[in-house]
């Protein structure tokens, strides 16, 4: 590398660059021609920083992104100045968000390899101790042949459609872990679940963020929709309610990115539950609706579960016919269709069917075949813990009441309540277990068991 000229000389290309509104790129390339420095450290230079302002920059830009690389001065020196050490793709891609660039702008795409990059056919850039005026940075498609122009295009074009930042086989790893995700989901407490799952989305959506494949765009947005239902169900269960009605919009979002017809009704069908137990009613009505619609002409265990939140919509609206309705059809879709691996908290065992179907018929008012149904679903959770089989024990509880069997209501959901970790006693089993209060008699809502019930209710919840 020839010899580098003194910081001076950045700082006037930097004032002329800003004289002359040049954009961002244009001033960083010059200064790393004229200057001899990296592009790395031009696009530093560039906007006036020392090696500590961008560091701090780059600090505060990660400090939500838990698995960011540290970055100290000494080390972003070393990218700087040294070719064969250069930082791994995932920093790459944040060096980009902090300067506002790509790869190609940084010097850091292709292979990483040390080779510097071929200028040769690339337009000089200008020197500016020549004085050179603004028409020396006019596009030079008057010097250039008409077909020389449109091959010269037609090249760009084609490396950008063949350019990707993810591999098929780090698509295939990504699933991998979203499936082990979706595994723990089912065992883990909301709070410590979220902790674990941002942290692969931020990675898909560093990918996303990138000009991919259509076919990687797709893949990547399924990701994302099934990570950010996860994330709003999480959200949901500890009683962050705005949050999680805004990450469900931002999961149908990515699932009609996706254009996964199943997936677009999966994501409505569990977007359902939130106005299911928090209202309004008809949203969760319409939501389930809209899912079902959707997942008709799919045998898959998707239609089953969006006619499921159907029925028990429907049931606690007070719309007893179509309720009715809706759980045939729930029935009748879910034996047509596989019910996939039970432990996956994406698919729809018969454990779940029963959960939905037990709340369906408890606001139907058919106490007796939800008691049979909840039975015959925390026989099939058995050890199994959680919020579900909670859930279950609640709604028997509220099945109890209904039938003016208040002290052996109030007994369970006092113990199906304090029985869990604290760390899954969330505000969603707390809203459950106030409905059983709810459903006993005013008049006796201050006998023993009840209060007992509302004085466990006063614990705190996780999540707040």
């Amino acid at each position: 590398m020839a010899e580098q000229h003194p910081a001076s000389c950045a700082a006037r290309m930097r004032d002329r660059a800003e004289t002359e509104g040049w954009p961002a790129e244009q001033a960083a390339a010059t200064i790393a021609q004229c200057c001899s420095v990296s592009p790395l450290r031009a696009h530093r230079l560039a906007r006036g920083w020392t090696l500590k302002q961008a560091v701090d920059a780059y600090r505060t830009m990660t400090q939500n992104v838990a698995w960011a690389a540290r970055v100290d001065q000494e080390q972003l020196r070393i990218w700087e100045t040294r070719p064969t050490r250069r930082p791994r793709a995932q920093t790459i891609d944040l060096l980009c968000r902090l300067y506002g660039t790509s790869a190609e702008g940084l010097g850091l795409s292709g292979d990483y390899s040390p080779a510097p990059t071929s200028t040769a056919s690339m337009p000089a850039i200008p020197d500016l101790h020549r004085n050179a005026g603004p028409a020396a940075f006019a596009p030079q498609l008057a010097a250039d042949a008409l077909d020389q122009v449109l091959d010269r295009t037609r090249h760009g074009v084609d490396r950008t459609l063949a350019r990707a930042t993810v591999s098929p086989t780090q698509l295939d790893l990504l699933e991998e872990r979203l499936l082990d995700l979706r595994r723990q989901y089912l065992v883990t407490a909301p709070v410590p679940m979220l902790g674990l799952m941002l942290p692969d989305l931020d990675e898909i959506q560093l990918l996303a963020a990138e000009r991919q494949p259509a076919t990687v765009q797709m893949r990547l947005s399924e990701m994302t929709a099934v990570l950010a239902t996860l994330v709003a169900d999480a959200l949901m269960k500890v009683g962050r309610l705005r949050q999680s009605r805004a990450w469900y919009a931002t999961a149908r979002a990515a699932a009609d990115d996706s254009t996964n017809t199943d997936l677009r009704a999966r994501v409505r069908a569990q977007a359902a539950m939130l106005p299911y137990y928090y209202g309004p009613l008809g949203t969760a009505v319409a939501l389930s609706r809209e899912a079902r619609i959707l997942a008709r002409h799919h045998f898959t265990p998707t239609g089953a579960f969006a006619a499921a939140a159907e029925a028990r919509a429907l049931a606690r609206h007070g719309d007893t016919t179509r309720a009715h309705e809706a759980i045939r059809r729930s029935r009748d879709a879910f034996d047509r269709a596989s019910p996939g691996d039970p432990d996956d908290a994406f698919a729809f065992p018969e454990r779940r069917l029963l959960l939905y179907l037990s709340g369906a018929l408890t606001y139907l008012g058919n106490t007796h075949e939800a008691e049979r149904i909840q039975t015959r679903a925390l026989t099939l959770y058995g050890s199994h813990g959680g919020i579900d089989p909670a859930l279950l024990h609640l709604e028997q509880a509220i099945c109890l009441a209904r039938e003016r069997r208040l002290s052996e209501a109030c007994q369970l959901a006092t113990s199906a309540y304090l029985e869990l970790p604290a760390d899954q006693r969330t505000e969603l089993l707390g809203a459950r277990a106030h409905d059983v209060l709810t459903s006993i008699p005013e008049r006796m809502r201050s006998a023993p068991a009840a209060r007992e019930l509302g004085e466990a209710l006063a614990l705190p919840t996780s999540g707040k």
